[in-house]
């Protein structure tokens, strides 16, 4: 499961094969013991909690990289190595 963005003490991660549980394309956060699972399309928080201000960071932060994290999608669920994305700053 390789990391590909980091800002603020979030940790985004891509795990390889993984389009079985959730079926939508999806990144995993985590920040201080909380893990979440969250909709690249959209955003919203499929799985796990996560505190209300550092959700919004993960959700804006989707909403600018969307592209890159579509393409990130493609490679990982073939088990192709993801691309690191800019941290939001």
């Amino acid at each position: 499961m390789p990391a590909i963005s980091m800002f603020y003490g979030i940790v985004i991660y891509l795990y390889f094969f993984d389009d079985e549980r959730h079926k939508t394309p999806h990144i995993h956060a985590k920040y201080q013991g909380e893990i979440s699972s969250f909709s690249i399309p959209d955003g919203e928080i499929l799985s796990g909690r996560f505190s209300t201000p550092k959700a919004r960071l993960v959700q804006a932060w989707i909403e600018i990289h969307r592209e890159e994290l579509m393409a990130n999608w493609d490679l990982a669920v073939t088990g192709a190595h993801p691309f690191q994305i800019e941290p939001l700053r």
